[in-house]
């Protein structure tokens, strides 16, 4: 009779369980140093090895011929309690036998010695669905059970355990296995039992199981059966019923370019083939969350991102979009996951999702809420073409030269390019070979200055502070946006009273909050103010200036 891989291939020594050695090594410790406890809690999430660990510990108590830790497995307590003739060693499910009586039984019968082995041992599994009345049953029995009982309690959720309990027991948190160290144990298994697994199908099961070896297991299960082709990531794919690697690449593309029939015609594909579109929207969820990653991160992410799109796929995707659309995309898919569950049509309901990806909208940012301009929006598309040329006076300047925010051209207007700042020049005529402005440079104090404005600004508008500079000049403080959405955010009156008091209170003067987007700014001179130098030193030599702006 045909048995499942993850139960044909349930370790049977400590040395066999991947991904939780913080755990056997310590075990195997105890077993040969005989500083046994007589209470233990394995706790972790389904599938990373807790049951697995408990059966291999109770056979390791009662084996005649410990080797390095590991029970033998030939000796009669060990072949005993594989086959399950030996009634010494106990396993409950805690879901089914929850009631005071279920320990009650176990209390009368730790009395009694074993009759075939050295100890008596008691595995709970889901130890977390007990009632109250059975764990107050338990405590005592729990704290001082007779020297031939050995508890062992595994569960999922150790939130729900009393904190009595935990007192108790000697606990072992157990980690999501690797995905790397899943997939090397698929590709062994797949040998052992002549399944054509590739290593692009290993890893994609690896990552589609979330750290627990038997999902994994149970995927490679699936996939193998009734076929005879390689199992790669499109055999995969099918067999879960999610999208290739491929094929969410492509309907990414397709919302970025807002092509809604091609978008709306891939998805119909998927349902067609019966995939889940739950799982589609919520793949495309984490592919956005990888351009994120490549996109804001000032480091090589290359090792975080999901084993199904390579770096050089996701960098390229994150080349036409900003971050700030990113995350309007994160918000539309979450909403649209949360409703699909009681959705009475869940196709309807994702190719809605998907006509809102594909035709997003001002009131879909997150920080704006509604209050960007349209023609940000067309900006942001690239539907907006260049404004006819027309003659221009100069800009108005302050005292100190700077241009003022609102004296900006809008974007787009780059045939007048901006006057050096510091300077009372008129604009010259660009030239169609002029060079690309230098890059600004942030004043150091802009991150203390950001951190202070933090605690009087909402998290999403201080996140998106972290897509402007900052350049201290003077009185003033310049803001300078990378994109037309920060810069519309940080022109908003409470953001640059927030940014006002914290440069108050991290630099001890006012400034003057000035807010342009970078492409607007031809060069950007951080020369010292001769009045600020003179500031700095009287503060030095505790002298006080009066000062008048």
């Amino acid at each position: 009779m045909y048995q499942a891989l993850y139960r044909k291939w349930r370790p049977t020594r400590f040395a066999d369980v991947v991904g939780q050695r913080h755990i056997t090594d310590t075990l195997r410790a105890q077993l040969e140093s005989g500083r046994l406890s007589h209470a233990y809690l394995f706790t972790g999430t389904r599938g990373t090895g807790k049951t697995t660990c408990a059966k291999i510990l109770a056979r390791a108590v009662n084996c005649t011929n410990l080797q390095g830790g590991d029970p033998c497995g030939d000796c009669p307590a060990c072949r005993g309690i594989l086959d399950g003739s030996v009634l010494d060693v106990v396993e409950i499910d805690a879901a089914s036998n929850n009631g005071v009586d279920n320990i009650r039984d176990i209390r009368d019968e730790v009395r009694y010695t074993p009759a075939s082995v050295k100890k008596r041992v008691y595995i709970i599994d889901e130890v977390h669905m007990l009632s109250q009345g059975a764990f107050n049953a338990l405590l005592k029995t729990l704290e001082e059970p007779p020297e031939h009982v050995l508890f062992i309690l595994a569960t999922t959720e150790i939130n729900k355990v009393p904190a009595t309990i935990l007192s108790r027991c000697q606990r072992f948190d157990f980690r999501r296995i690797a995905p790397h160290d899943i997939a090397q144990r698929l590709q062994e298994i797949a040998e052992e039992e002549q399944i054509p697994l590739t290593d692009g199908g290993a890893r994609m099961i690896a990552r589609l199981a979330d750290g627990a070896l038997r999902d994994a297991l149970s995927i490679l299960d699936r996939a193998a059966a009734g076929s005879s082709e390689p199992i790669d990531e499109e055999q995969v794919a099918s067999g879960v019923g999610i999208l290739a690697g491929d094929t969410a690449v492509d309907l990414m593309q397709y919302v970025l370019a807002g092509d809604l029939t091609a978008a709306i015609g891939q998805l119909a594909e998927s349902y067609t083939a019966g995939r889940e579109l739950g799982a589609v929207l919520d793949q495309l969820l984490g592919l956005i969350r990888d351009m994120l990653l490549v996109k804001t991160s000032r480091s090589d992410v290359s090792a975080l991102l999901s084993p199904a799109y390579s770096a050089q796929t996701v960098t390229q995707m994150c080349e036409q979009i900003p971050a700030s659309r990113l995350l309007a995309y994160t918000n539309i898919l979450q909403e649209a996951l949360v409703r699909m569950p009681h959705a009475a049509n869940r196709r309807i309901e994702a190719e809605l999702c998907v006509v809102r990806l594909c035709q997003l909208h001002a009131d879909d940012y997150d920080t704006l809420s509604g209050r960007v301009e349209a023609l940000e929006e067309k900006i942001a598309h690239g539907l907006v073409t260049a404004p006819a040329a027309v003659p221009m006076a100069a800009p108005q300047q302050d005292d100190d030269g700077f241009p003022s925010d609102e004296d900006a051209p809008p974007p787009g207007e780059d045939d007048m390019p901006m006057p050096p700042f510091g300077s009372g020049a008129a604009p010259a005529p660009k030239k169609k070979a002029a060079a690309r402005p230098q890059k600004l440079e942030c004043s150091p104090q802009w991150n203390d200055i950001t951190l202070a404005a933090k605690k009087m600004l909402p998290m999403s508008t201080f996140a998106q502070l972290t897509f402007a500079k900052g350049v201290l000049n003077g009185s003033d403080l310049y803001v300078v946006c990378e994109d037309p959405f920060t810069c519309e955010l940080c022109k908003e009156a409470k953001v640059k009273e927030a940014l006002a008091q914290a440069a108050q209170s991290v630099m001890g003067r006012q400034y003057r909050i000035k807010v342009m987007e970078e492409s607007n700014v031809g060069m950007l001179s951080t020369k010292a103010n001769p009045v600020d130098d003179i500031i700095r030193r009287a503060g030095e030599l505790d002298i006080a200036l009066e000062i008048n702006d």
